[in-house]
């Protein structure tokens, strides 16, 4: 197979929870055991850094990627879900995994995955742990994909555990508190592994405190702690609190070394270092504009107080949901003053841009429907003056397209 059909396979026959939905979501960690054990264990073959949270979590794992190379280390990067090519996924110092071995993983292990029933999922983690071990990383940061305890990245055993900030996302799944969300992403604590916990939540301290003492980890609050201020290239003053976390990480890293200096020019060039897209990622000027991959309660707050913080004469936003989204919780954030442009992702699980219309009336947004979210960002840019402002996003799929 060439690399397009061998991706076309990947995605049309295997399900995908970015595409499917909760029918896709297989919540154990059986078949990436049974997977491990076939490539014989390459997860136990280089060092690792587990990430999860509800937000933050992709931007913390580039950080910590991008201060790693600084310090002079081979460094894997798994996160998910990309935007633009699968190969995103999955790099090593900035580089994505070659198309060959895409085919060559995938054409090897077809029948393995055919046989047992392999999700997307499981078999993209088990590419990226067969990936860092045979080009032999010093380190892999990887971001969990979903949840955490019974994410399929959790079979590593890793020098230090990392835990953003815990919202109400994927509630159909992970439960319908914060608690219970913090619950599940606790389960990537391990015995005796240090975690950070980025922000301190009043809600969910408690459990990350239980969890932690059951497994004799030290736990450490990033925002708790003083800090020194750092500069870093990934726009959004909400990255503030994704720094704070990463930093105090790295003071627990006892197995790498990681000076103050490489610290600073990492942060500084994370999207050279490790090809972030994305986020608060400014795409034009005159009138600026600018996406972000933001899609839930607590990350689109920030993005919303953001977006306020932005000099412009009038503000256009290009917006698009998938249909399981929660939109009372969302839809209220957005400022009524913006002229929209509603559009669907054109993926399984988009929203029609009609009925997202309808529903933001009743929040008093108001703009016109496109069929697609290019034909929206055209007539966002037509209506536009060089002075304005012009926000793409609420979903990953949405920014996907225009990228």
């Amino acid at each position: 197979m060439t690399y397009l059909e061998t991706l076309d396979w990947m995605f049309g026959q295997l399900p995908m929870y970015q595409q499917k939905g909760k029918s896709a979501f297989n919540a154990k960690l059986e078949n990436i055991k049974k997977l491990a054990l076939h490539l014989q264990n390459p997860h136990l073959k280089f060092k690792t850094i587990h990430v999860a949270g509800t937000n933050g979590k992709g931007s913390s794992s580039h950080m910590l990627a991008s201060i790693l190379q600084e310090a002079g280390y081979n460094v894997g990067l798994y996160t998910s879900p990309h935007l633009k090519d699968f190969r995103e996924r999955i790099r090593i110092n900035g580089l994505p995994i070659s198309e060959s071995y895409v085919v060559n993983f995938i054409e090897e292990n077809k029948a393995f995955f055919e046989a047992n029933n392999l999700s997307f999922f499981e078999m993209t983690v088990g590419m990226a742990f067969d990936y860092f071990a045979d080009e032999k990383v010093d380190v892999a940061v990887i971001e969990v994909g979903l949840g955490g305890r019974l994410d399929s990245t959790n079979i590593i055993m890793p020098e230090a555990t990392l835990i953003t900030n815990i919202g109400l996302d994927h509630t159909d799944l992970l439960g319908d508190t914060l608690p219970k969300i913090a619950f599940e992403k606790a389960g990537i604590i391990k015995e005796n592994i240090p975690v950070v916990i980025s922000e301190y939540q009043e809600e969910t301290a408690n459990v990350f405190n239980d969890i932690a003492k059951k497994n004799n980890a030290e736990i450490i609050f990033a925002s708790t702690l003083d800090s020194k201020e750092y500069i870093t290239d990934l726009l959004g003053s909400y990255q503030t609190k994704n720094i704070k976390g990463v930093v105090a990480l790295l003071k627990v890293l006892k197995t790498f070394k990681v000076t103050e200096e490489n610290i600073k020019q990492g942060l500084k060039n994370v999207v050279n270092n490790t090809g972030l897209l994305g986020r608060w990622q400014e795409l034009g000027s005159k009138p600026l504009l600018v996406c972000d991959t933001a899609h839930n309660q607590e990350g689109l707050k920030l993005v919303v107080n953001q977006i306020k913080k932005q000099n412009y004469t009038d503000l256009h936003i290009v917006l698009g949901f998938v249909k399981d989204k929660n939109l009372e919780t969302v839809l209220p954030l957005f400022p009524k003053s913006a002229k929209y442009y509603f559009c669907r992702p054109n993926i399984f699980r988009g929203l029609n841009e009609g009925d997202l219309k309808s529903k933001a009336k009743l929040f008093g947004l108001k703009g016109s429907v496109y069929n697609s979210v290019s034909e929206a960002l055209i007539a966002a840019k037509k209506n536009a003056n060089e002075s304005d402002f012009i926000f793409v996003g609420g979903s990953n799929f949405v920014v996907a397209e225009i990228l």
